[in-house]
């Protein structure tokens, strides 16, 4: 496996935004934000890890719902301060029932 520098993610903070967006159709899931554990813990596993900053705990999406996100590719931005994370969604995202936690619209404006 290749040894990926985990710390590179954290200079400017301690969490950082990972966007979760489904493999084969492209639509944004969630955001959700990552700590160095959940990182790495995302990487050793192939599933999503995440911090949860109201409950101030690690979570494994989907452990409890069986609503797993499977890793197709995880790439960083130009900054490598924000995850881009692809996946195969099993059920919902949001813990709403909703495929997508992007289901109210505010705005849209012709083209």
């Amino acid at each position: 496996m290749m040894n990926i520098d985990v710390e590179k993610y954290f200079v400017k903070a301690d969490l950082i935004p990972a966007i979760i967006q489904e493999s084969s159709t492209g639509e944004v899931l969630m955001l959700a934000y990552m700590n160095r554990e959940s990182l790495q813990k995302t990487l050793e596993t192939g599933y999503t890890w995440f911090w949860s900053r109201s409950r101030q705990e690690l979570w494994n999406k989907g452990a409890t719902s069986g609503h797993l996100q499977k890793i197709v590719s995880i790439h960083g931005d130009c900054d490598d301060d924000t995850l881009l994370i692809k996946v195969i969604q099993t059920g919902a995202a949001c813990h709403t029932g909703s495929h997508s936690c992007f289901f109210n619209e505010i705005k849209t404006f012709e083209e």
